[in-house]
């Protein structure tokens, strides 16, 4: 009841309750979209090399845009950047389900709008991830980064099963026109957003709009090797997502139809991550660890446990509860690591790193598309995987190795709220408003 109550007063801030509904209704397509878009192709031409194609040609351009994507997040209103980027994503995938419609879809088409639609998503995220603490008060933050979490991991549940009956059922143009529609339901609710200004506290350096583009990614990049919780982090995820990620979705419907019979146990098992999200993120409103980053990188290790289990082809039995708790891991691990960012790095440069979280930690991601179908003809789909997803727990393992991010403390109560553990003002706090 009391994480009931907390969304109740969180959701009362008129201009993230807008945010919510805007970033709840489209996160719905996109988790339609994750999964029948793996469906399609496997479906259609059997081949996990050209799954492994379309899903880099999504990745690739969205790494190499996201640096620039920060910048201009940090330039501009941030939610005009959503509004604009969301606009564009319905075009594109409105044109995939015409196209879908209309008859039999060449690959290199599906390639191209991919590509298009990963350049637009580069500047959608950083701007996303910065906008959300313009929407609350500070002391809100973490409350609201786990609300949002929640309606998205809502999306992450539903969505698999609703793609898979979708695909297998009505037809896989109907799921990206459903990811259409939702992109404009999302840019009217953020038209409606205001937000609020936020400052750190201090005036030095010069701000974004001051500085040339090059500048700008200097300073975020300085900003990012200024903190060892940080850029280790990011590290430890670059490998884990190439070795672990990537095999996951390339390989993952065709490891349940060799294990397990149908390609469909591949969108059931995605729909108790998703439940195990939900779980995670209720959880994440209201539990402040001491500690958050270190319980944070020991959560997500669920994540690779669970992706071996799958692939070696022990019972559903004991795969669906073990990924609903690796869901859980996952959950906790972006409500603690969005709040550290929020709570600690200033807020001009907030897109920015937040740009460079997502570019490093994705960097390697297309070419493990790439590299998993080939990979896989070769060893074996069950043995990339498993292989893949050991590694990716060596790297969180090595994620804990510096001392910043083991010892890093939540900042204290909402009384005590004004300085941070190293004596530096909290970003915001002093032009803090309701």
């Amino acid at each position: 009841m009391s994480s009931l109550r907390e969304i109740r007063r969180v959701l009362g801030h008129r201009d993230f309750r807008y945010l919510w509904l805007a970033q709840s209704s489209s996160v719905v397509g996109d988790n339609i979209v994750l999964v029948a878009l793996a469906l399609f192709i496997v479906k259609r031409t059997g081949s996990a090399t050209d799954l492994g194609l379309v899903l880099a040609a999504k990745s690739l351009p969205m790494v190499a845009f996201l640096a620039l994507g920060g910048v201009w997040a940090d330039r501009l209103p941030r939610h005009r950047v959503m509004i604009a980027t969301d606009l564009t994503r319905f075009a594109l995938h409105a044109l995939l389900a015409a196209l879908i419609f209309a008859g039999a879809v060449p690959i290199w088409e599906v390639v191209v709008i991919e590509m298009l639609f990963g350049s637009a998503e580069a500047f959608f995220r950083p701007a996303s991830n910065g906008v959300l603490p313009q929407t609350v008060p500070e002391e809100d933050i973490q409350q609201a980064t786990a609300i949002t979490g929640m309606s998205s991991n809502v999306s992450e549940f539903a969505g698999p099963a609703l793609a898979t009956a979708l695909v297998l059922g009505a037809g896989a143009g109907w799921a990206f026109a459903i990811d259409a529609a939702t992109f404009i339901l999302s840019a009217a609710f953020l038209t409606r957003v205001r937000p609020r200004e936020r400052s750190s506290g201090s005036s030095a350096g010069s701000s974004p709009e001051k500085e040339s583009v090059l500048q700008s990614l200097r300073e975020g990049s300085r900003e990012v090797r200024a903190h060892a919780w940080v850029w280790a982090t990011l590290a430890s995820f670059c490998v884990a997502l190439f070795c672990g990620l990537a095999p996951w979705f390339v390989l993952g419907p065709v490891i349940a139809r060799e294990q397990y019979g149908h390609i469909s146990v591949y969108g059931f098992v995605e729909g108790a991550l998703g439940f195990g999200t939900i779980l995670g993120s209720i959880a994440g409103i209201g539990w402040r660890p001491r500690f958050p980053m270190r319980l944070a990188m020991l959560a997500i290790m669920a994540w690779p446990v669970a992706a071996v289990l799958y692939a070696a082809g022990v019972t559903l039995l004991v795969v669906i509860p073990a990924t609903a708790l690796a869901g859980v891991g996952i959950a906790l691990f972006d409500v603690w690591w969005l709040t550290a960012l929020s709570e600690r790095i200033p807020p001009e440069k907030l897109s920015r790193v937040t740009s460079y979280d997502w570019m490093i930690s994705l960097a390697l991601l297309p070419l493990g598309y790439v590299l998993a179908g080939p990979l896989a003809s070769a060893l074996g789909a069950v043995e990339v995987m498993i292989g893949g997803s050991a590694l990716a727990s060596v790297a969180f393992a090595l994620g804990l190795l510096p001392r910043e991010t083991r010892m890093l403390e939540r900042l204290a109560g909402r009384e005590e709220r004004g300085r941070l553990p190293s004596g530096e003002p909290l970003p915001g706090i002093a032009h803090h408003r309701s």
